[in-house]
């Protein structure tokens, strides 16, 4: 089962270069206004429209199983604001957690 998430975003050229530039993500602009971020098989969709008459806001995390965890740590950690580090949790996943530039926590899960 594949998933994508619909998000809002504060401003949709800034969520551009965040998503490009310091996570590496596949982007392309879709319907209505509405960028799409892919990074192995995950999709996030931000859009700057107000479908919710609410401001951007999860309260949750959202993971991304990602292979090569370590390689990808060392690639984007010191351009983001790291939420925990990299670490063998207790409940067995290997993961590193972030904010983003909307104040989304994204967890990057080692792929099995």
């Amino acid at each position: 089962m594949s998933l994508t998430i619909l998000l809002r975003c504060h401003d949709v050229e800034q969520t551009r270069a965040f998503y490009r530039s310091r996570l590496g993500f596949d982007l392309s602009d879709t319907a209505e206004g509405t960028l799409t971020a892919v990074l192995h098989g995950g999709a996030l969709v931000f859009t700057p429209a107000d479908l919710w008459g609410a401001a951007p806001g999860f309260t949750g995390t959202i993971y991304l199983a990602v292979p090569a965890l370590d390689d990808y740590y060392a690639t984007v950690k010191d351009g983001v604001s790291l939420a925990w580090p990299l670490q063998d949790m207790p409940y067995g996943s290997r993961e590193f957690g972030i904010r983003d530039c909307n104040g989304y926590y994204l967890a990057f899960r080692q792929q099995a």
